[in-house]
């Protein structure tokens, strides 16, 4: 293996393991979402000291705080579908961990995943749009789909170079 094909292998694999403990911990906040949410409601929620500076964020905020408290007081069965959410995301990074040992092999896992991170753009601003999300907050959703791809497109990059 020639310096340059090792330079770039590790590139590779070592934004792909970037990509794949970022999806995991993702993920894993779908677990503990009432404590997030009571922790976030507390810091930037109606009567925060952040709410004077984004009264629509803090609104918001205390919707989503509201709307899940009584979920889990009423209907706690139905985090049960965040946990799956959790899952389908670790399920997810399982098939990265394919790409990170042989990207060149599994360069379609990266396809796949840069894929998915174009379809989070018209799922969060129609699909949003629909469920009633605030303009800005299915903004901050795209960024998972815009940040996601850049390490994405790099290593995609890299893995053809290797495969050439």
């Amino acid at each position: 293996m020639t310096s340059d094909t090792h330079m770039l292998m590790r590139r590779a694999r070592g934004l792909l393991a970037c990509f794949t403990v970022g999806l995991v911990l993702s993920g894993l906040t779908a677990v503990p979402l009432q404590i997030e949410v009571n922790l976030l409601n507390g810091l930037i929620g109606r009567g925060s000291f952040f709410g004077g500076f984004w009264p629509e964020m803090a609104s918001w905020i205390s919707r989503v705080h509201a709307g899940i408290s009584g979920v889990h007081q009423e209907y706690p069965f139905i985090a049960y579908g965040t946990d799956w959410l959790a899952f389908g995301h670790i399920v997810i990074a399982i098939a990265f961990l394919g790409a990170i040992r042989d990207p060149v092999r599994n360069i379609w896992v990266v396809e796949v995943g840069m894929i998915a991170c174009v379809l989070v753009l018209p799922l969060a601003l129609i699909g949003g749009g629909f469920r009633g999300i605030p303009m800005f907050w299915r903004l901050i959703d795209c960024s998972f789909g815009v940040f996601g791809i850049v390490p994405l497109g790099l290593a995609h990059r890299y893995i053809r170079r290797l495969a050439a």
